[in-house]
């Protein structure tokens, strides 16, 4: 019987002491918790704190090449172009936005040459830059380019087919012929400029532009 004792007694000695141990652990576990939680949003903070924005201000200079090949007589208004930064842009020593970064632009106005009259344009502007996944919005001054115009080449075609029909005309019928001829002549000179006469805007892929900004910019920049 007082064996029985003994044992009971060291068994409820035992379990009391696994009771201790087991509470005394879920302190220190919860502990290393908080811990962990309490370092977080210092992680956090000094992420946060690594990144300052930088402005950029109106009137700086970015300079991009084309990624694809603008016409204007396929290119429309209002339509999207893809560029990338040809040179870094530096504000007090630090670069804001890195050479290769990715540019959106935007045509502002284009019109196609016609083939007698009606001079070419492509008018051009920049509306965003993609830095490090973040996309920032731009404004800038538009850059434009105009075609050449038809008139002086238009004269010398139509004026030349006159000419030569008034020589033909003359020498197969006189004075009546010889404006017959030249009606003629002129109706072929105008066909001529008409077939040739287009002067369409082309900026191949790769062609380099450049832009200022017309507003100031904040861009995050690491330290």
């Amino acid at each position: 019987m007082k064996g029985s004792r003994v044992f009971l007694r060291s068994l409820y000695v035992s379990a009391l002491v696994l009771s201790l141990a087991a509470c005394s652990s879920v302190p220190q576990s919860s502990q290393a918790s908080d811990n962990k939680k309490s370092e977080s949003p210092g992680i956090l903070s000094s992420l946060l704190k690594s990144a300052k924005p930088v402005a950029v201000p109106a009137g700086t200079e970015i300079v991009v090449v084309l990624d694809q090949t603008l016409s204007s007589d396929q290119a429309r208004s209002g339509e999207p172009f893809d560029a990338s930064v040809a040179a870094p842009v530096v504000v007090d020593g630090k670069t804001v936005i890195p050479k290769g970064a990715h540019v959106q632009g935007i045509v502002v106005e284009v019109r196609a040459s016609g083939r007698l009259q009606g001079v070419a344009r492509l008018r051009l502007a920049l509306n965003s830059v993609e830095i490090a996944g973040k996309s920032y919005e731009l404004r800038t001054t538009s850059i434009t380019r105009s075609g050449q115009n038809h008139d002086k080449r238009n004269w010398v075609l139509i004026g030349g087919g006159t000419g030569v029909g008034t020589a033909v005309g003359a020498i197969a019928g006189g004075g009546k012929g010889a404006a017959i001829g030249a009606a003629v002549g002129a109706g072929a000179g105008t066909a001529t400029a008409a077939a040739t006469g287009k002067k369409d805007i082309v900026l191949p892929a790769e062609s380099q532009l450049s832009f200022r900004l017309s507003q100031p910019v904040s861009i995050e920049v690491k330290n």
